[in-house]
């Protein structure tokens, strides 16, 4: 008997060593809330909480009109239950339990009017100021009524990547095994109603003052920015948050304990993983309470996954863990099962070419392909459901390609132009008695003077090959002869050359045509004599692109190489080329470009000195002047044939 009290006595210390220890919120029971009181100022009021140690809270805001604030272990035994601040803008004060646990109590602070608040701690004090100053606003957002799907798993869904691990690391998530029910699918909230667009909501100092609280199933609107106040609006790739504004005061609080009080917040159904352990520091001000999760979670390396209505937090390793495992079991369930072989022989395609396609798109890790090149077939080995996918694909790539005929056409003009004129004369005259003239000297008695030029002209600048006219003049007596030979020339002419050269050929495949000779010429090397050609050709390479505009992309190269003058026994190569990329309309002509040469020359041949008199200038110099042009135009027309 003795030992049976004993044991009673043991159990019941037990026991209360167990209640008296800090369960989530690392405070004793043994805190007391001692007084509430409120006093009425010009700008509102203020609601002084006294408690006998500093103390962890939560406040929210259900309606514009109500304040709630929740602790934790706590003794409010000693406080009265209906508390009234004398007429001021606070309504009335009461207390009462909070979470439907005995040990948690709840402050329900009603409104006169919608005013604006904030709190403060001071040691054991907690202290609410309502304000009415103009410029600051209510910080309000309805709270989700619970249901199956509250707008909290709406939040939590569209931002799941910000702190989803799976999501961050960049991994293949499996499709999960239970979908979201339709409530949390759908855009509205589960009233019918449509829910809120998420916003951040904007900091007391920049609100408009609160206008009527909303009615039930209706979205509450969004104050309008005051004069020369600036809207707020989040910056691109910025997270918004939707939830309802709360205020945090916890110090070395227990993290599980503070995970379970989001889940009352919220209404969400939140799992706990074994793993998550730690403690929390926090003093948040106003903020929406998924922003106020998600930073607690980033703080603890902790993320979370959702399956249906069920919110499951695990550390982000925990997660990312399990979800290589489930990709690892995936794939194993995806690769077991019996090979088998498809056979395929392709029209068009080359077996060849689809190999390391087929591998990289369509087969598992243990299939393979084969290739037999007589007669182009393809041998996969694979899974069936794997065989299928690669056959999809080989229809799809073993398809008949249009055909495109190119037509060039290229033109070639040469223009040139001559003239010259040129003269010659001589003149020969003696001196001499036996012709009848003296000089009527002694010494000299005769003498004569004529022309030196090589063919015994004085002035010798002829044209070749000109038409020319001439004039002889003489004495009787042969005392003096005069010759005048005038020679001029003038020439044009206009040469065009037409080369059309036209090739077939299939879509992306390159096809090359070529018209000319080829011009021999030797080298020497080690005393062997070795004979080498050189093309002298038009040649014409596209490759054409059908695109699915209808349109052809060409890439063209046309070289137009002529016989040219020799040095030192090797012929010289008169190249022209034009290398482009063009888009044309299918049948349409476009030029490729031209190439334009000129070549004017001007040649005066003049006797010193006396090519200057005027008037007699003429009989003193040779004048030549030509000019030669020539021009290359190609144009190029595609046609699709279809």
């Amino acid at each position: 008997m003795t030992q049976m009290r004993a044991f009673a006595l043991c159990l019941a210390l037990a026991l209360a060593c167990t209640f008296a220890t800090v369960s989530g919120w690392d405070e004793a029971s043994a805190v007391r809330l001692k007084t509430i009181s409120a006093r009425a100022n010009g700008s509102g009021a203020s609601l002084v909480i006294e408690a006998t140690e500093p103390m962890p809270y939560v406040a929210t805001r259900p309606d514009p009109l109500t304040l709630l604030v929740d602790f934790g272990d706590i003794d409010a035994a000693g406080v009265d239950n209906a508390l009234s601040a004398g007429g001021g803008p606070i309504a009335s004060v009461s207390v009462e339990p909070a979470g439907g646990r005995s040990s948690a109590s709840r402050v329900r602070i009603s409104l006169a009017e919608p005013l604006a608040h904030r709190i403060r701690s001071e040691r054991n004090r907690i202290v609410i100021d309502f304000d009415r100053t103009p410029g600051r606003s209510l910080v309000y957002a309805p709270r989700p009524a619970p249901a199956d799907a509250p707008d909290a798993m709406l939040a939590l869904q569209a931002d799941r990547r910000a702190i989803d691990p799976i999501a961050a690391l960049g991994l293949d998530r499996p499709a999960p095994a239970a979908a979201l029910p339709a409530a949390i699918a759908s855009s509205g909230a589960a009233d019918g109603t449509q829910a809120p667009t998420a916003t951040t909501p904007p900091a007391p100092a920049a609100q408009a003052p609160a206008g009527p609280a909303p009615q039930p199933g209706q979205t509450p609107a969004v104050p309008a920015p005051q004069p020369g106040q600036t809207p707020a609006v989040p910056a691109p790739g910025q997270r918004q948050f939707t939830g309802n504004p709360i205020s945090l005061d916890f110090q070395g609080a227990d993290l599980r304990a503070v995970l379970r009080t989001f889940a009352e917040i919220s209404g969400l159904n939140i799992v706990i993983d074994p793993a998550v352990q730690g403690t929390v520091d926090v003093a948040l001000r106003d903020v929406p309470w998924d922003q106020a999760l998600d930073v607690i979670l980033r703080a603890n390396k902790l993320g979370y996954i959702i399956d249906g209505t069920i919110v499951r937090v695990a550390p982000l390793t925990v997660l990312a863990s399990e979800e290589a495992e489930r990709r690892k079991l995936t794939e194993e369930q995806a690769l077991a099962g019996t090979l088998s072989v498809l056979t395929r022989t392709l029209s068009y395609a080359k077996a060849q070419d689809l190999v390391q396609l087929l591998t990289r798109s369509a087969l598992s890790q243990r299939g393979s392909v084969q290739v037999d090149a007589r007669t182009n077939t393809l041998i996969i080995n694979d899974l069936p459901e794997r065989l299928e996918t690669a056959s999809r694909l080989i229809e799809t790539l073993d398809r008949a390609q249009p055909q495109v005929e190119i037509e060039a056409r290229i033109v070639q003009t040469t223009k040139n132009y001559a003239r010259a004129l040129g003269i010659q004369w001589g003149f020969q005259g003696r001196v001499d008695p036996t012709l009848g003239n003296t000089t009527n000297l002694a010494f000299p008695n005769s003498g004569s003077v004529g022309g030196r030029g090589p063919n015994g002209t004085a002035v010798d600048l002829p044209v070749s090959g000109p038409s020319s006219i001439g004039l002889a003049l003489g004495s009787i007596n042969g005392a003096f002869n005069l010759d005048v030979a005038l020679s001029a020339l003038e020439s044009s002419g206009n040469a065009r050359l037409l080369s059309t050269p036209r090739v077939t050929t299939q879509n992306n495949i390159q096809a090359e045509i070529a018209q000319g000779v080829q011009v021999p010429y030797q080298t020497t090397a080690n005393n062997t004599i070795t004979t080498q050609f050189r093309d002298a050709a038009l040649v014409l390479r596209v490759q054409p692109q059908i695109t699915a505009a209808g349109t052809v992309i060409m890439n063209i190269s046309v070289d137009n190489g002529s016989v040219g003058p020799t040095y030192n026994g090797v012929p010289s190569i008169n190249t022209q080329r034009a290398l482009t990329t063009v888009q044309v309309d299918d049948g349409q002509t476009t030029v490729l470009g031209g190439i334009y040469a000129s070549n004017e020359r001007e040649t005066n041949d003049r006797t010193p000195g006396l090519s200057r008199i005027p008037f007699l200038n003429w009989f003193f110099k040779r004048d030549q002047l030509s000019d030669e042009a020539t021009e290359l135009l190609i144009f190029i027309t595609p046609r699709i044939i279809k």
